[in-house]
C-alpha cells in the first residue's frame, strides 16, 4: 500500500522538500460521495511536484503525495486539533471546500472510524517516509533540511482577506530555523520585488503539521514552508464542474529563479 500512497525521488543532500497537497487521487468509494464542486478537486496544489522538478539540481529528496487532501490532510495532525485557532481552516479529513461549501453529499461525511482509517492508511506512511528521508539525510550530513512546498489561489475570502502574497515563508513565527536563517530567507524574498513578487514572512501562513514537527533547530533539523500564489506560476479558468487548471511555462520560469535563490540560502547554510 505504501508505494501507492506517495512518491519518493531519492536524493543525497540535507534537503528533503515535501508536497503533502498536490495528489489527486480518491480513496475507493470517496468520489459517489463528493459535491459536484468538491470532484473539480479545486483545494489541490496544482502541479506542485513540476514546479519544483529543479530541485534536485540541489540533490533534494522529493516526496509528493498521490492522494487528494480531500481523503486526509497531511498536513494537519493526526489528532485533528486545529493548527490555527479562532481562525477559519479545513480538518484532517476536510468536510468543506476552502470557501466553506460542502464538501460531501448529506450524510456522507466520515465517522471517526473512518477517519482513523484514513489516518492509518494514507496520514501514516507518508509521515513515516518523510521521517526517514529527514533521518538519513541527518545521518548523512548531521542536519535535514525541511521544505514544505504548497500552494494556493490568490483569493479565498473565506481564509484571509484581499488577495494573497506571492510568495508566503512559513517558520512558525522564528521557531522551526534560526534567526540568522530566517532573516537570510527573508532577504531573498524582499528582493523578489524587484521582479514584481510581493512577499511576507509568517504571514497567515506560518507553517502547518509538517513544518511544526520537524523544525527543530537544537537538534540541526530544520524546516521551513512555502505557501505559494497560484498566480505565479497557473491559470484558473472556467468555474462549476468546468473548472479547469493549466500550469503556465511563462509564469513559472520567472517564479522558480526566485525559488532557486530561497533553496541556494537555505541549502548554503550551516547549523
Amino acid at each position: 500500500m505504501t508505494a501507492a500512497v506517495f512518491d519518493l525521488v531519492p536524493g543525497d543532500s540535507p534537503l528533503v522538500i515535501s508536497m503533502p497537497h498536490c495528489g489527486t487521487d480518491l480513496s475507493p468509494g470517496l468520489a459517489d460521495r463528493l459535491t459536484p464542486e468538491a470532484l473539480t478537486l479545486r483545494d489541490t496544489d496544482w502541479f506542485v511536484p513540476r514546479l519544483y522538478d529543479f530541485a534536485r539540481e540541489f540533490g533534494a529528496t522529493l516526496i509528493s503525495a498521490r492522494y487528494s487532501r480531500y481523503v486526509v490532510d497531511l498536513n494537519r495532525p493526526a489528532s485533528g486539533e486545529s493548527l490555527y485557532p479562532g481562525q477559519a481552516t479545513t480538518g484532517l479529513c476536510p468536510e468543506t471546500l476552502f470557501d466553506g461549501r460542502p464538501l460531501y453529499r448529506d450524510g456522507m461525511a466520515p465517522d471517526a472510524a473512518e477517519t482513523a482509517q484514513r489516518v492509518e492508511t494514507y496520514w501514516k506512511p507518508y509521515h513515516d517516509a518523510l521521517e526517514s528521508a529527514l533521518a538519513a539525510a541527518q545521518a548523512r550530513h548531521g542536519y535535514a533540511l525541511l521544505y514544505d512546498a504548497h500552494s494556493i489561489a490568490a483569493r479565498v475570502p473565506r481564509l484571509f482577506d484581499g488577495v494573497l502574497p506571492d510568495l508566503n515563508l512559513g517558520t512558525v513565527k522564528g521557531v522551526s530555523v534560526p534567526p540568522a536563517l530566517r532573516d537570510r530567507l527573508g532577504m531573498v524574498l524582499d528582493s523578489a520585488a524587484e521582479d514584481g513578487f510581493t512577499s511576507v514572512t509568517d504571514g497567515r501562513f506560518i507553517g502547518g503539521y509538517i513544518t511544526r514537527a520537524h523544525g527543530r533547530p537544537q537538534e540541526n533539523r530544520l524546516a521551513i514552508q512555502m505557501e505559494l500564489s497560484q498566480e505565479t506560476y497557473m491559470q484558473e479558468e472556467g468555474s462549476g464542474n468546468s473548472l479547469r487548471f493549466t500550469y503556465r511555462e511563462d509564469r513559472a520560469v520567472r517564479i522558480q529563479a526566485v525559488l532557486r535563490r530561497l533553496l541556494k540560502v537555505y541549502t548554503d547554510w550551516r547549523p
